[in-house]
């Protein structure tokens, strides 16, 4: 039986107003005020942050739970404020120079990201000149910082894939957010033009991987940062894919139950196929969230008894969330063809459920194509292939 979640029973508790704002989120194609400030007055963007600075480290498994409750309401807020939460994850194996100065003085402040490493650097005394148009920045509206990536050539000469920080007052933000899907996660461009980026404010990737970077180790007694970065920063994306095909099994059911077809007067919600439709998605949406928390939860036993993942491990929780969104879509997708033409309405929860859904596996991170390959690779005994990360 799982333990008390209460920061999602606070979640719930809000969840209504969300999921009434979520229209306007498209509108405004970003996550509403009303929304951050309700999200933030729960605390839910400390979940990931040290307690140093007034976090409350939760585990994976109960940030996880809270993002797909979240994604149930509105994809778009939790897709945008679940990626501010994990880059706080992020930003604790920076160095403690760096925390003090995003933390010290506003607690409460969040990172945006775009960590492609598409950034362009050159060398200065002190650390770097940074010049990039860095895209895909959900939630970047709301955020006091951004997490950038880059390549820098490191002692031998080899480009090195690294991530530098920079404070709001460096980049502008482009408005070009113009999506068929996540249309309220604001997912927008950062433009930035020579900002200088000091030392302390950039980790190589593969060390916030290997427990090599400036900030592992400096809270012993945490049970959340003794792990690489990439699998909490990945944790958010199958959890939204998750919580929108929950949300799409109550939403084809309350639909269904009353609808009777048009020319034949036949109720839609006692036909077989409707029943088989509903049956069939609900036990792969079950599925999903089974693999999904034994997988969130292998996180976590790793992150208690201080254990690093092996690289078998690693790949199969790179890969492991891409699956489970390929299902949830998968369920989205069976119930969607069978709602009915006014499922498609502008004004129908479900024809944004359907675009969010199929959002949630356009990321690099849930591609299965590519998960397949590292996973095959990794089954095999072959080496990865630095063109799939």
């Amino acid at each position: 039986m799982k333990k008390p979640n209460p920061l999602l029973a606070e979640l719930k508790a809000i969840l209504p107003t969300i999921a009434a704002n979520a229209a306007l989120a498209e509108q405004q194609r970003q996550v509403p005020e009303q929304n951050i400030a309700l999200l933030k007055s729960i605390r839910m963007h400390r979940a990931l942050q040290p307690q140093a600075y007034g976090g409350i480290e939760i585990s994976l498994p109960e940030f996880a739970d809270c993002v797909a409750a979240l994604a149930g309401a509105c994809a778009s807020t939790a897709w945008a404020f679940s990626l501010l939460c994990t880059h706080s994850h992020q930003l604790a194996m920076f160095s403690r120079q760096l925390q003090d100065e995003i933390w010290g003085d506003n607690p409460d402040a969040t990172a945006s990201s775009s960590i492609a490493p598409f950034g362009k650097v050159t060398e200065t005394e002190g650390g770097v000149i940074f010049n990039g148009e860095m895209g895909w920045s959900s939630g970047s509206d709301h955020a006091e910082w951004a997490i950038v990536g880059c390549r820098r050539n490191d002692e031998e000469g080899v480009p090195a894939y690294c991530f530098a920080v920079l404070p709001r007052s460096d980049y502008e933000i482009r408005d070009d957010w113009f999506a068929a899907g996540m249309k309220g996660s604001g997912t927008k461009t950062l433009v930035i033009r020579d900002a200088f980026v000091p030392e302390h404010r950039i980790q190589k990737a593969k060390d916030m991987m290997e427990g090599k970077s400036a900030g592992f180790g400096l809270y012993p007694q945490s049970k959340i940062f003794y792990s690489p970065y990439r699998p909490y920063f990945a944790s958010g994306f199958s959890a939204v894919g998750l919580g929108v095909a929950e949300r799409m099994l109550a939403a084809y059911a309350e639909k269904t139950r009353n609808r009777v077809r048009a020319y034949t007067g036949a109720n839609v919600g006692t036909a077989t196929p409707a029943l088989m439709r509903l049956a069939e998605s609900t036990h792969q949406v079950a599925a999903a969230r089974a693999f999904l928390e034994k997988t969130w939860d292998e996180h976590a036993e790793h992150s208690e008894r201080h254990q690093y993942p092996s690289r078998e491990t690693l790949a199969f929780w790179r890969t492991n969330q891409a699956y489970a969104v390929k299902m949830c879509i998968q369920a989205v997708d069976r119930l969607f063809e069978a709602a009915g033409g006014t499922s498609w309405f502008e004004s129908s929860e479900m024809q944004r459920l359907f675009r969010d859904s199929h959002m949630t596996g356009a990321h690099a991170y849930t591609d299965y194509d590519v998960c397949a390959q590292i996973l095959g690779r990794e089954l095999m005994g072959l080496d990865p292939d630095p063109s799939m990360v």
